[in-house]
């Protein structure tokens, strides 16, 4: 296999220099080898030509679609470029401007509501390849907490904080706006810094037994690595189930028809989503490459888009 990272400035989207930064540096174009895609069974038509697509670092079931989608790309004769760009907003800019081409983990129809309003009119949805998602708030299940109703009152347990994860995205926005305010939480502040941040300051409460707080998301390996529990929520500010969705760039469809019609069939279940996030994550310990070609060993792609 031939691995050339290419160190990318940010896109010309003219998004200024705050949503620049939020650009990642990293690029990863991969080209076809012995030990890249070309192995992949895919039940794609042989291609060609260039498809970059855009990740958020820390949102895993996106990260592990992303890679299959560029591994089985790469194995039917496509370049592919893979971005990372760490603010779904800059994403969604760079998605409506034709700078990058696909964006596999779009939350609908609530945690990416106000981007899609924004820049709907200029995207083409591809299909939803889960639908069963849900925004959550969660604690260790030895913490004898079980309502978001109750969390205010037990502010000092958790040090007078919910662990967030990045102050642009939907989750952030709805445990801001909607969870906080609802249930009064005044004494409690969402701390915000990064998905990775979070899941690290959740294995070290839980390694000590101590009681944490986090906003989380369902799918999520996080709930095979941990006993975990979804506080109720009974007034329903995290929204209802949502879809996992493959969204393009305008004339995205027209130029890759093949590719397009592939992912409108697209198809995860649950079952196979948990399942290929624990062998990247725990069996693969996070080896994104490696994890999803073990993961395609033992499942045909072919499959997933029948």
């Amino acid at each position: 296999m031939q691995r050339r990272l290419m160190m990318k400035s940010a896109l010309g989207i003219g998004a200024g220099s705050a949503a620049a930064l939020a650009l990642s540096a990293c690029s990863v174009e991969q080209e076809g080898g012995s030990d890249d895609a070309s192995s992949v069974d895919g039940g794609l038509p042989e291609g060609s030509g260039t498809i970059d697509l855009a990740v958020i670092p820390g949102w895993d079931e996106g990260v592990v679609a992303t890679e299959l989608w560029r591994q089985a790309l790469t194995g039917a004769g496509y370049t592919v470029n893979v971005q990372e760009i760490a603010e779904a907003g800059v994403l969604f800019e760079a998605l409506a401007s034709g700078d990058i081409d696909l964006f596999l983990d779009g939350w609908l129809p609530v945690t990416h509501k106000s981007y899609m309003d924004e820049y709907g009119d200029r995207l083409e949805q591809l299909g939803a390849w889960n639908e069963n998602a849900a925004l959550t708030v969660a604690v260790p299940a030895y913490v004898d907490v079980n309502s978001l109703t109750e969390l205010n009152a037990n502010a000092d347990l958790f040090g007078g904080k919910i662990v967030g994860i990045e102050p642009s995205a939907g989750l952030t926005e709805a445990v801001q706006n909607n969870t906080i305010p609802t249930y009064g939480m005044d004494d409690l502040e969402l701390q915000t810094s990064s998905t990775a941040t979070m899941l690290a300051e959740l294995d070290s409460a839980i390694a000590a037994e101590e009681p944490i707080v986090v906003t989380l998301w369902q799918p999520h390996w996080a709930y095979a690595k941990y006993d975990l529990k979804n506080l109720e929520d009974p007034e329903g500010t995290l929204g209802d189930v949502e879809t996992l969705n493959t969204l393009a760039r305008e004339g995205f469809s027209e130029e890759f028809g093949d590719v397009a019609a592939a992912l409108e069939s697209f198809k995860l279940s649950d079952e196979q989503l948990a399942n290929l996030e624990n062998t990247v994550f725990s069996d693969h310990e996070g080896d994104v490459q490696a994890g999803v070609s073990a993961w395609l060993e033992d499942n045909e792609f072919s499959e997933l888009i029948a």
